[in-house]
């Protein structure tokens, strides 16, 4: 069921922000974090969640719009919450950018900029799990499960294919090596 894909979804980006945070604590401490790694997140997130992970979303939450309006009320509006993401990564890369330019950009404040992507991404990620997808999974009738799942598997779309899929898994996994690899080097 796509609720249940979204929350392994969900994990694996906590996963990658768990990373993120690892390679900033380097960076605070004065280090140099494992920037092939961070350039490798950061491109993921550019992509993965707004071509795949929030427009699933967003055909969900038309839909308990629709079904439940108050519980569409409670959870906000998504849409905005997934814009202000994806500005708060604009913000990350321009500020990754600069330190690899060394441009003089002061160390709290890129700490600040990444500390808080990571902190909005985690509390966004805690209420869709928590009001989003639970009342989703109540009020949505199963004919509206079968218009989304039509809807998300278009077979002449291309963005939706299991190559697609395939290649951010991998990009997922190569992620993590990366880490494990500059972690081991650390020790």
């Amino acid at each position: 069921m796509i609720i249940e894909l979204l929350s392994r979804e969900h994990r694996n980006i906590e996963r990658l922000l768990a990373v993120l945070e690892r390679e900033l604590e380097i960076f605070d401490r004065g280090g140099r974090p494992d920037y092939e790694v961070i350039r490798a997140i950061i491109s993921y997130f550019e992509v993965y969640p707004e071509v795949y992970h929030h427009p699933q979303e967003d055909l969900i939450f038309a839909k308990l719009k629709i079904r439940d309006p108050a519980a569409a009320a409670k959870v906000g509006d998504l849409a905005r919450e997934h814009q202000q993401g994806a500005e708060r990564l604009r913000r990350v890369a321009r500020a990754v950018d600069g330190v690899l330019a060394d441009r003089e950009i002061p160390r709290q404040n890129v700490d600040n900029i990444v500390r808080e992507f990571i902190d909005h991404q985690r509390l966004h990620i805690m209420m869709e799990d928590r009001d989003f997808f639970p009342a989703a999974l109540k009020a949505l009738e199963p004919q509206d499960w079968t218009e989304i799942d039509s809807a998300m598997t278009n077979p002449a779309d291309p963005l939706f294919s299991e190559a697609a899929e395939e290649t951010f898994g991998a990009l997922r996994a190569h992620i993590l090596q990366l880490e494990q690899e500059a972690e081991a080097e650390r020790h």
